[in-house]
Protein backbone atom coordinates (compact mmCIF):
# COMPACT_ATOMS: atom_id res chain seq x y z
CA UNK A 1 0.00 0.00 0.00
CA UNK A 2 2.83 2.76 1.04
CA UNK A 3 4.35 1.57 -2.31
CA UNK A 4 1.17 2.61 -4.10
CA UNK A 5 0.85 5.69 -2.36
CA UNK A 6 4.17 6.68 -2.88
CA UNK A 7 3.56 5.77 -6.82
CA UNK A 8 0.82 8.00 -7.05
CA UNK A 9 2.84 10.78 -5.36
CA UNK A 10 5.42 10.52 -7.64
CA UNK A 11 2.84 10.85 -11.22
CA UNK A 12 1.05 13.43 -9.24
CA UNK A 13 4.58 15.66 -9.08
CA UNK A 14 5.53 15.06 -12.75
CA UNK A 15 2.72 15.67 -13.84
CA UNK A 16 2.42 18.58 -11.91
CA UNK A 17 6.08 19.71 -13.16
CA UNK A 18 5.02 19.07 -16.25
CA UNK A 19 1.86 21.80 -16.10
CA UNK A 20 4.26 24.17 -14.48
CA UNK A 21 6.69 23.99 -17.45
CA UNK A 22 3.75 23.98 -20.24
CA UNK A 23 3.90 27.82 -20.68
CA UNK A 24 7.23 29.63 -21.04
CA UNK A 25 8.04 33.03 -22.39
CA UNK A 26 9.85 33.05 -25.92
CA UNK A 27 10.04 36.43 -26.66
CA UNK A 28 9.22 39.97 -25.43
CA UNK A 29 8.78 42.76 -28.43
CA UNK A 30 8.39 46.25 -28.24
CA UNK A 31 6.84 49.12 -30.90
CA UNK A 32 5.79 52.28 -30.81
CA UNK A 33 3.25 53.87 -33.24
CA UNK A 34 2.71 57.59 -34.78
CA UNK A 35 0.81 58.62 -31.32
CA UNK A 36 3.38 57.32 -29.86
CA UNK A 37 1.54 54.65 -27.82
CA UNK A 38 4.14 52.24 -26.65
CA UNK A 39 3.38 48.49 -27.14
CA UNK A 40 4.97 45.42 -25.75
CA UNK A 41 4.39 42.09 -26.84
CA UNK A 42 4.77 38.57 -24.54
CA UNK A 43 5.39 35.27 -26.74
CA UNK A 44 4.29 32.13 -25.03
CA UNK A 45 4.58 29.09 -25.81
CA UNK A 46 1.29 28.38 -24.22
CA UNK A 47 -1.75 30.02 -22.76
CA UNK A 48 -1.13 31.65 -19.10
CA UNK A 49 -3.27 34.32 -17.67
CA UNK A 50 -1.81 37.94 -16.56
CA UNK A 51 -2.34 40.83 -14.34
CA UNK A 52 -1.43 44.68 -15.08
CA UNK A 53 -0.67 46.80 -11.82
CA UNK A 54 1.53 50.15 -11.14
CA UNK A 55 3.85 50.21 -8.51
CA UNK A 56 5.41 53.44 -7.80
CA UNK A 57 5.96 54.96 -11.60
CA UNK A 58 6.83 51.51 -12.96
CA UNK A 59 4.07 49.68 -14.59
CA UNK A 60 4.26 45.80 -14.17
CA UNK A 61 2.80 43.25 -16.55
CA UNK A 62 2.97 39.89 -14.98
CA UNK A 63 2.68 36.80 -17.16
CA UNK A 64 2.09 32.99 -15.50
CA UNK A 65 5.11 31.31 -17.11
CA UNK A 66 8.18 30.71 -17.01
CA UNK A 67 11.06 33.25 -18.54
CA UNK A 68 13.13 31.39 -21.41
CA UNK A 69 17.00 31.20 -21.56
CA UNK A 70 16.86 33.08 -24.56
CA UNK A 71 15.11 36.07 -23.32
CA UNK A 72 17.46 38.89 -22.01
CA UNK A 73 17.10 40.60 -18.67
CA UNK A 74 16.65 43.51 -20.23
CA UNK A 75 16.00 46.14 -23.32
CA UNK A 76 16.31 49.52 -24.38
CA UNK A 77 13.10 51.00 -25.86
CA UNK A 78 13.03 54.26 -27.86
CA UNK A 79 9.65 56.01 -26.85
CA UNK A 80 8.66 59.35 -24.81
CA UNK A 81 6.99 56.70 -21.88
CA UNK A 82 10.30 54.52 -21.33
CA UNK A 83 13.42 53.94 -21.88
CA UNK A 84 13.70 50.11 -20.67
CA UNK A 85 12.34 47.53 -20.22
CA UNK A 86 13.49 44.73 -17.20
CA UNK A 87 11.98 41.15 -17.23
CA UNK A 88 12.13 39.75 -14.24
CA UNK A 89 12.23 36.00 -13.54
CA UNK A 90 10.42 34.92 -10.51
CA UNK A 91 10.21 31.28 -10.47
CA UNK A 92 6.87 29.91 -12.01
CA UNK A 93 5.57 33.30 -13.52
CA UNK A 94 7.32 36.37 -14.77
CA UNK A 95 7.37 40.31 -14.86
CA UNK A 96 7.77 42.50 -17.35
CA UNK A 97 8.52 45.89 -15.69
CA UNK A 98 8.40 49.45 -17.42
CA UNK A 99 9.96 52.14 -15.91
CA UNK A 100 7.71 55.05 -16.75
CA UNK A 101 9.43 58.82 -17.59
CA UNK A 102 5.92 60.67 -17.33
CA UNK A 103 2.74 59.84 -15.22
CA UNK A 104 -0.04 57.97 -16.55
CA UNK A 105 -3.34 58.76 -16.46
CA UNK A 106 -6.42 56.25 -15.12
CA UNK A 107 -7.07 54.07 -18.09
CA UNK A 108 -4.13 54.71 -19.84
CA UNK A 109 -3.09 51.04 -20.66
CA UNK A 110 -4.71 48.33 -22.29
CA UNK A 111 -4.01 44.65 -22.06
CA UNK A 112 -5.30 41.85 -24.14
CA UNK A 113 -4.29 38.60 -25.41
CA UNK A 114 -4.36 36.91 -29.01
CA UNK A 115 -4.58 33.73 -29.39
CA UNK A 116 -2.19 30.82 -30.90
CA UNK A 117 -2.97 30.63 -34.60
CA UNK A 118 -1.44 27.38 -35.99
CA UNK A 119 -1.91 28.77 -39.56
CA UNK A 120 0.24 31.09 -39.53
CA UNK A 121 2.50 29.60 -36.85
CA UNK A 122 2.05 32.69 -34.02
CA UNK A 123 2.33 31.57 -30.84
CA UNK A 124 -0.22 32.61 -27.47
CA UNK A 125 0.59 36.36 -26.78
CA UNK A 126 -0.06 38.75 -24.18
CA UNK A 127 -0.01 42.63 -25.37
CA UNK A 128 0.24 45.46 -23.27
CA UNK A 129 -0.53 49.00 -24.76
CA UNK A 130 0.35 52.67 -23.18
CA UNK A 131 -0.80 55.81 -24.26
CA UNK A 132 0.73 58.67 -23.35
CA UNK A 133 -1.15 61.93 -21.82
CA UNK A 134 -2.02 62.91 -25.54
CA UNK A 135 -3.19 60.04 -27.42
CA UNK A 136 -6.14 58.64 -27.75
CA UNK A 137 -6.64 54.61 -27.57
CA UNK A 138 -9.13 53.65 -30.27
CA UNK A 139 -8.29 50.06 -30.06
CA UNK A 140 -6.78 47.37 -31.59
CA UNK A 141 -6.93 47.40 -35.67
CA UNK A 142 -7.94 51.27 -35.43
CA UNK A 143 -6.87 53.93 -37.83
CA UNK A 144 -3.68 54.56 -35.24
CA UNK A 145 -2.40 50.75 -35.19
CA UNK A 146 0.18 50.44 -32.83
CA UNK A 147 3.37 49.26 -34.91
CA UNK A 148 4.46 46.71 -32.09
CA UNK A 149 6.38 43.54 -33.56
CA UNK A 150 4.23 43.43 -36.01
CA UNK A 151 5.88 44.67 -39.59
CA UNK A 152 4.91 48.30 -40.70
CA UNK A 153 3.22 47.75 -43.85
CA UNK A 154 2.39 49.48 -47.21
CA UNK A 155 -0.57 48.78 -48.37
CA UNK A 156 -3.53 49.69 -45.90
CA UNK A 157 -6.65 47.55 -45.40
CA UNK A 158 -10.08 49.07 -44.97
CA UNK A 159 -12.45 48.64 -42.06
CA UNK A 160 -14.75 46.77 -43.58
CA UNK A 161 -16.46 45.78 -47.09
CA UNK A 162 -19.29 48.85 -46.90
CA UNK A 163 -16.44 51.38 -47.57
CA UNK A 164 -16.65 51.10 -50.94
CA UNK A 165 -20.37 51.36 -52.39
CA UNK A 166 -20.28 53.68 -55.50
CA UNK A 167 -17.79 52.51 -57.39
CA UNK A 168 -17.94 52.58 -61.12
CA UNK A 169 -17.65 49.02 -62.26
CA UNK A 170 -16.03 47.90 -65.09
CA UNK A 171 -16.28 44.04 -66.16
CA UNK A 172 -13.18 42.57 -68.52
CA UNK A 173 -14.43 41.01 -72.05
CA UNK A 174 -14.01 37.36 -72.08
CA UNK A 175 -15.05 34.87 -74.49
CA UNK A 176 -18.24 34.70 -72.90
CA UNK A 177 -19.24 37.94 -71.56
CA UNK A 178 -18.18 41.65 -74.06
CA UNK A 179 -20.19 43.76 -71.82
CA UNK A 180 -18.48 46.94 -70.37
CA UNK A 181 -20.24 48.96 -68.46
CA UNK A 182 -18.65 52.19 -67.86
CA UNK A 183 -19.79 55.31 -65.94
CA UNK A 184 -17.97 58.73 -65.56
CA UNK A 185 -17.38 60.30 -62.32
CA UNK A 186 -17.70 64.22 -62.13
CA UNK A 187 -16.11 64.43 -58.70
CA UNK A 188 -12.95 66.58 -58.72
CA UNK A 189 -10.12 63.78 -57.72
CA UNK A 190 -8.57 65.29 -53.77
CA UNK A 191 -5.04 65.90 -53.57
CA UNK A 192 -3.60 63.59 -51.04
CA UNK A 193 -0.26 63.61 -51.35
CA UNK A 194 1.38 60.36 -50.04
CA UNK A 195 3.54 60.50 -46.77
CA UNK A 196 6.97 59.00 -46.90
CA UNK A 197 7.20 58.11 -43.05
CA UNK A 198 6.84 54.52 -41.32
CA UNK A 199 3.57 55.74 -39.45
CA UNK A 200 2.20 56.75 -42.77
CA UNK A 201 2.30 52.82 -43.68
CA UNK A 202 0.30 51.55 -41.14
CA UNK A 203 -3.45 50.58 -41.44
CA UNK A 204 -5.65 52.78 -42.36
CA UNK A 205 -9.25 52.78 -43.46
CA UNK A 206 -10.13 54.62 -47.31
CA UNK A 207 -12.29 57.50 -46.89
CA UNK A 208 -16.11 57.67 -48.39
CA UNK A 209 -15.29 60.08 -50.75
CA UNK A 210 -11.95 58.78 -52.25
CA UNK A 211 -14.45 55.17 -52.92
CA UNK A 212 -16.95 57.02 -54.38
CA UNK A 213 -14.81 57.55 -57.33
CA UNK A 214 -13.03 54.61 -57.69
CA UNK A 215 -12.88 52.87 -60.99
CA UNK A 216 -13.14 49.31 -60.05
CA UNK A 217 -12.37 46.63 -62.82
CA UNK A 218 -14.01 43.11 -62.20
CA UNK A 219 -12.63 39.99 -63.53
CA UNK A 220 -14.56 36.68 -64.51
CA UNK A 221 -13.52 35.79 -61.06
CA UNK A 222 -11.85 32.08 -62.33
CA UNK A 223 -8.26 31.37 -61.50
CA UNK A 224 -6.33 28.18 -61.66
CA UNK A 225 -4.07 26.74 -58.82
CA UNK A 226 -2.84 23.34 -60.19
CA UNK A 227 -1.39 22.28 -63.11
CA UNK A 228 2.39 23.52 -63.41
CA UNK A 229 3.21 26.97 -64.15
CA UNK A 230 3.14 27.20 -68.00
CA UNK A 231 0.33 28.88 -69.29
CA UNK A 232 -0.63 30.78 -65.88
CA UNK A 233 -1.14 34.16 -65.85
CA UNK A 234 0.67 36.01 -62.72
CA UNK A 235 0.08 40.21 -61.86
CA UNK A 236 3.33 41.28 -59.76
CA UNK A 237 3.07 44.42 -57.90
CA UNK A 238 6.28 46.65 -56.99
CA UNK A 239 5.36 48.13 -53.80
CA UNK A 240 5.37 52.31 -54.21
CA UNK A 241 6.68 54.27 -56.69
CA UNK A 242 6.86 57.72 -58.30
CA UNK A 243 5.38 60.39 -55.58
CA UNK A 244 5.78 57.70 -53.04
CA UNK A 245 9.39 56.52 -52.21
CA UNK A 246 7.86 54.08 -49.38
CA UNK A 247 9.91 53.54 -46.53
CA UNK A 248 13.66 55.24 -46.60
CA UNK A 249 16.93 53.48 -45.19
CA UNK A 250 19.57 55.91 -43.31
CA UNK A 251 21.33 55.95 -46.17
CA UNK A 252 18.39 57.32 -48.40
CA UNK A 253 17.59 54.00 -50.36
CA UNK A 254 14.17 54.10 -51.08
CA UNK A 255 11.84 50.86 -50.91
CA UNK A 256 10.65 51.76 -54.42
CA UNK A 257 13.73 51.52 -56.07
CA UNK A 258 14.12 47.59 -53.91
CA UNK A 259 10.95 46.55 -55.13
CA UNK A 260 11.07 47.15 -58.80
CA UNK A 261 14.44 45.28 -59.94
CA UNK A 262 13.45 42.27 -57.64
CA UNK A 263 9.70 42.10 -59.19
CA UNK A 264 11.64 42.78 -62.52
CA UNK A 265 13.48 39.48 -61.36
CA UNK A 266 10.71 37.78 -60.86
CA UNK A 267 8.62 38.45 -63.69
CA UNK A 268 11.99 37.26 -65.97
CA UNK A 269 12.09 34.24 -64.38
CA UNK A 270 8.37 33.01 -64.16
CA UNK A 271 8.43 33.85 -67.60
CA UNK A 272 11.16 31.45 -68.88
CA UNK A 273 9.05 29.09 -66.82
CA UNK A 274 5.88 29.53 -69.34
CA UNK A 275 4.04 31.84 -67.21
CA UNK A 276 1.99 35.24 -68.54
CA UNK A 277 3.31 38.11 -66.36
CA UNK A 278 1.62 41.35 -66.09
CA UNK A 279 3.48 44.24 -63.90
CA UNK A 280 1.58 47.00 -62.08
CA UNK A 281 4.10 49.32 -62.74
CA UNK A 282 7.39 48.47 -64.68
CA UNK A 283 9.65 52.52 -64.24
CA UNK A 284 9.05 54.46 -61.22
CA UNK A 285 5.69 55.93 -61.64
CA UNK A 286 2.26 56.40 -59.58
CA UNK A 287 -0.07 53.63 -61.10
CA UNK A 288 -3.00 55.85 -60.89
CA UNK A 289 -1.29 58.89 -61.74
CA UNK A 290 0.74 62.03 -59.43
CA UNK A 291 -1.44 62.95 -56.02
CA UNK A 292 -3.43 59.70 -55.55
CA UNK A 293 -5.51 59.07 -52.99
CA UNK A 294 -4.39 56.10 -51.27
CA UNK A 295 -7.49 54.39 -52.21
CA UNK A 296 -7.26 55.23 -56.08
CA UNK A 297 -3.36 53.95 -56.17
CA UNK A 298 -4.34 50.57 -54.23
CA UNK A 299 -7.34 50.11 -56.37
CA UNK A 300 -5.51 51.11 -59.44
CA UNK A 301 -2.66 47.93 -58.69
CA UNK A 302 -5.44 45.79 -58.08
CA UNK A 303 -7.14 46.81 -61.87
CA UNK A 304 -4.30 45.43 -63.22
CA UNK A 305 -4.68 41.93 -62.01
CA UNK A 306 -8.35 41.77 -62.88
CA UNK A 307 -8.16 43.44 -66.06
CA UNK A 308 -5.96 40.47 -67.63
CA UNK A 309 -8.15 37.85 -65.20
CA UNK A 310 -4.83 36.90 -63.15
CA UNK A 311 -4.36 32.96 -61.47
CA UNK A 312 -2.44 35.52 -58.87
CA UNK A 313 -1.27 38.53 -57.69
CA UNK A 314 1.99 39.05 -55.95
CA UNK A 315 2.69 42.13 -54.19
CA UNK A 316 6.51 43.21 -53.36
CA UNK A 317 7.48 45.55 -51.20
CA UNK A 318 10.06 46.19 -48.00
CA UNK A 319 9.62 46.64 -44.11
CA UNK A 320 10.62 49.52 -41.91
CA UNK A 321 10.50 49.84 -37.79
CA UNK A 322 10.76 51.89 -35.39
CA UNK A 323 12.80 49.28 -33.89
CA UNK A 324 16.39 49.15 -35.86
CA UNK A 325 16.94 45.53 -34.46
CA UNK A 326 13.50 43.95 -36.27
CA UNK A 327 14.61 41.66 -39.42
CA UNK A 328 13.23 39.34 -41.30
CA UNK A 329 11.12 37.99 -44.06
CA UNK A 330 7.34 37.71 -44.01
CA UNK A 331 4.43 37.07 -46.17
CA UNK A 332 0.54 38.34 -45.88
CA UNK A 333 -2.59 36.80 -46.96
CA UNK A 334 -6.22 37.64 -46.42
CA UNK A 335 -8.45 34.51 -45.99
CA UNK A 336 -11.14 35.26 -48.94
CA UNK A 337 -10.51 31.74 -51.30
CA UNK A 338 -9.42 28.37 -50.01
CA UNK A 339 -5.49 29.13 -51.86
CA UNK A 340 -4.20 32.36 -50.52
CA UNK A 341 -2.87 30.83 -47.25
CA UNK A 342 -1.11 28.38 -49.30
CA UNK A 343 0.21 30.35 -51.47
CA UNK A 344 1.73 32.86 -48.53
CA UNK A 345 3.55 29.36 -46.85
CA UNK A 346 4.39 28.16 -50.22
CA UNK A 347 6.21 31.35 -50.53
CA UNK A 348 7.74 32.17 -47.21
CA UNK A 349 8.85 28.64 -46.50
CA UNK A 350 11.47 29.15 -49.71
CA UNK A 351 12.38 32.19 -48.12
CA UNK A 352 12.58 31.59 -44.84
CA UNK A 353 15.18 28.66 -45.41
CA UNK A 354 17.51 29.86 -47.19
CA UNK A 355 18.39 33.04 -45.48
CA UNK A 356 20.51 33.88 -42.29
CA UNK A 357 17.78 35.95 -41.28
CA UNK A 358 14.47 36.20 -38.80
CA UNK A 359 11.61 34.02 -40.64
CA UNK A 360 8.92 36.13 -39.12
CA UNK A 361 6.59 33.82 -40.66
CA UNK A 362 2.95 33.80 -42.25
CA UNK A 363 0.46 36.34 -41.09
CA UNK A 364 -2.99 37.28 -41.77
CA UNK A 365 -4.46 40.82 -42.79
CA UNK A 366 -6.72 42.99 -44.43
CA UNK A 367 -4.57 44.86 -46.75
CA UNK A 368 -5.76 46.49 -49.46
CA UNK A 369 -4.51 44.92 -52.67
CA UNK A 370 -4.56 41.40 -51.12
CA UNK A 371 -8.21 42.07 -50.35
CA UNK A 372 -10.31 43.82 -52.65
CA UNK A 373 -8.82 41.20 -55.72
CA UNK A 374 -10.59 38.49 -56.31
CA UNK A 375 -7.74 35.28 -57.41
CA UNK A 376 -5.17 34.82 -54.54
CA UNK A 377 -2.94 36.74 -53.31
CA UNK A 378 -0.14 37.74 -51.29
CA UNK A 379 1.85 40.64 -50.12
CA UNK A 380 5.67 39.91 -49.40
CA UNK A 381 7.83 41.88 -46.82
CA UNK A 382 11.55 41.66 -48.36
CA UNK A 383 13.30 41.89 -45.32
CA UNK A 384 13.73 45.47 -43.19
CA UNK A 385 14.68 48.56 -44.43
CA UNK A 386 14.87 49.97 -40.92
CA UNK A 387 17.66 47.56 -40.29
CA UNK A 388 21.20 48.48 -41.44
CA UNK A 389 22.08 44.70 -41.86
CA UNK A 390 19.34 44.03 -43.97
CA UNK A 391 19.27 47.12 -45.85
CA UNK A 392 23.04 46.35 -47.10
CA UNK A 393 21.48 42.98 -47.84
CA UNK A 394 18.76 44.18 -49.81
CA UNK A 395 20.52 47.04 -52.20
CA UNK A 396 23.01 43.90 -53.24
CA UNK A 397 22.58 41.94 -56.87
CA UNK A 398 23.00 38.78 -55.17
CA UNK A 399 20.16 39.25 -52.57
CA UNK A 400 17.45 40.95 -55.08
CA UNK A 401 17.89 37.96 -57.58
CA UNK A 402 18.20 35.21 -54.88
CA UNK A 403 15.00 36.75 -53.31
CA UNK A 404 13.55 36.84 -57.26
CA UNK A 405 14.52 33.26 -57.52
CA UNK A 406 12.97 31.52 -54.09
CA UNK A 407 9.82 33.55 -54.70
CA UNK A 408 9.50 31.85 -58.07
CA UNK A 409 10.19 28.50 -56.44
CA UNK A 410 7.15 28.95 -54.22
CA UNK A 411 4.64 30.21 -56.90
CA UNK A 412 6.21 26.70 -58.62
CA UNK A 413 5.50 24.35 -55.75
CA UNK A 414 2.19 26.09 -55.47
CA UNK A 415 1.18 25.45 -58.68
CA UNK A 416 2.90 22.02 -59.00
Amino acid sequence: MRKIFLLALLTCCMLWGAVAQAAQITDVKWGVNKADVLRIVVDVTDTAGYAVDMEGDTLNLTVNADKGAQVPYSKAVKSSLADSLKIVDKGSYTVVRVPLKQRLLEKSYKAFVLKKDPATGRPFRVVLDVMPRQASYSGFGAATTVVSNRPVVSNRPTKNNSSIKKNIVIKTSTAADKKADKKKSSSKKKNDNKKNTAAAKTETKVNKSDADKLAVIKGNGRFRTSGGLDGKIITLDAGHGGSDPGAIGSDGTKEKNITLPIAKMLKEILEDKGAKVYMTRTTDVDVFGPNASDAEELQARVNVGEKYNSDMFVSLHVNSSVNKNVGGFSTYYYPKTDNDLRLAKNIQNKLAANFGVDDLGVRQANFYVIKRISMPAVLVEMCFISNEKELTLMKGQWFQKKTARLIAEGIEKYFA
